[in-house]
């Protein structure tokens, strides 16, 4: 139990700053061209070493889920699993549809009611889209718990390594009924209970791990900028999607250092990663409003390589103070999951 705790604070930690790093680089990857070439490679290099914070996030509830041995209840798992998390998103997807019809020109009503209009399909604002692909695994989880309980794990063995392939295929553009987005998605499920409960916690797994992450994240960043420095233009096909082999092996890489080292912390340190895991979820919901200025009057002149960790620091600082006060009122707290 304290490793599971520790460990899954130290994720919850560290995705939540590569989640926002992917969101201030924003306005710097269709640059090419426009600012020095150094200061463009940052920033795709810094997108690129963090296309593995919103999958982590989606291994965490695998591993929690999966290895849940309690019977499911149907109205439990709707209140408090589903619920908890569809209702703030609708209530946020509400408040960012506002948000987004204020610009420098002042407030535009019909641009707030074209967000909401194509909301069933599109987010209202660019980081919920997290939760479009995110609430659907909730429908997928007891049937895989079930699957899981009836078949044992060796189902769960033949169902990843068969999502692992199409992953390849995704990547390399072999269409097929695998591209689906539910099941590309869904694979991240039973691969984060096989990491925790499966895979031996030692030097050898954590640096085999390490070794295909750290590969996988050059090959990314190095096929990025070679895909845009040719085509003159930003360019990423599919090597940035969260749905690809080369991605999964960067979260798995995040995931088994994260078990790995989530036991030497220091006691000062579990606080600090414990406080900024509990309001994770709080983090990235409410960032972007700490961002909205910057992107709106420009206020990310120069160089990435100090501009990204300060706006990092800001918006996660001031996320973070946001969420917790509105997490110590019980009439407020359930606004955020």
């Amino acid at each position: 139990m304290r490793e599971r705790v520790l460990c899954f604070d130290l994720m919850r930690c560290v995705a939540a700053v590569a989640v926002i790093a992917i969101h201030v680089l924003a306005p710097y990857r269709h640059e090419l061209g426009v600012i020095p070439f150094d200061q463009w490679v940052t920033a795709v290099s810094i997108n690129g070493v963090s296309r593995w914070a919103v999958p982590v996030f989606i291994l965490i509830t695998g591993a929690l889920m999966l290895s849940d041995t309690r019977p499911f209840d149907f109205k439990y798992y709707v209140k408090r699993r589903l619920g908890k998390v569809l209702v703030p998103f609708i209530i946020w997807s509400l408040f960012y549809a506002y948000l987004s019809g204020w610009t420098l020109g002042g407030f535009d009503t019909q641009v707030v009611v074209d967000t909401l209009s194509s909301s069933l399909t599109h987010s209202t604002y660019y980081h919920l889209g997290f939760f479009y692909y995110f609430i659907p695994l909730y429908f997928v989880i007891p049937f895989l718990q079930l699957a899981k309980r009836h078949y044992g794990d060796d189902f769960l063995y033949a169902l990843t390594g068969i999502w692992l392939v199409t992953t390849l295929l995704y990547l390399l553009k072999i269409e097929g009924p695998w591209s689906n987005q539910l099941w590309l998605y869904m694979g991240y499920l039973p691969l984060g209970y096989l990491l925790f409960t499966k895979v031996p916690l030692n030097r050898v797994s954590t640096g085999l791990a390490a070794g295909l992450g750290i590969l996988a994240l050059v090959t990314t960043c190095a096929m990025v900028v070679n895909l845009s420095v040719e085509a003159g233009e930003y360019t990423v096909a599919r090597w940035f999607s969260y749905k690809t082999l080369n991605v999964v092996l960067a979260a798995s890489m995040v995931f088994m250092l994260c078990r790995y080292f989530g036991e030497g912390l220091s006691n000062s340190a579990n606080k600090v990663v414990g406080l900024i895991s509990r309001h994770s979820l709080g983090i990235y919901i409410l960032h972007p409003i700490f961002l909205w200025p910057m992107k709106e009057f420009g206020w990310y002149q120069g160089h990435p390589a100090w501009l990204i960790p300060v706006w990092i620091l800001i918006s996660g600082a001031g996320a973070l103070l946001i969420s917790g006060l509105i997490s110590r009122s019980s009439k407020t707290a359930w606004l955020l999951p």
